[in-house]
């Protein structure tokens, strides 16, 4: 519910915002990736991509760029996840064998709260 409440209060304006900037931004630019060309002559029919577009573009390749080097710096937080949830899953097994094993049923006062946090 409160996801919900944060999407209508936050991204409903936020992408209003944005098409409100896509409207006002409308002008043809030149896009130039080469710095040492001549600047292109600005009166050339036909020519040019609206300003919003190549403002949007660039915002979504940042995005990109961020998420994926965000994403191979966490690498290492994720491999020692995956080693401490294989590590619990093991001892967990173990455990179980272990009162297998010996007989041993669980009854007890921590038996429900194992139960809970599923420690079986």
């Amino acid at each position: 519910m409160v996801n919900k409440i944060v999407g209508w209060l936050v991204l409903v304006p936020l992408c209003a915002v944005l098409i409100a900037f896509a409207l006002a931004n409308r002008q043809l630019v030149a896009v130039n990736l080469n710095p040492f060309a001549a600047p292109a002559d600005a009166s050339a029919a036909g020519y040019g991509i609206p300003l919003f577009v190549v403002l949007y573009v660039v915002l979504l390749i940042g995005v990109l760029l961020g998420g994926t080097a965000s994403w191979f710096a966490q690498g290492a937080h994720r491999r020692r996840e995956r080693h401490w949830r294989r590590e619990a899953q093991h001892l967990s097994e173990e455990l179980d064998a272990m009162r297998k094993g010996s007989g041993e049923t669980r009854k007890g006062p921590m038996a429900e709260v194992d139960d809970l946090l599923e420690l079986r």
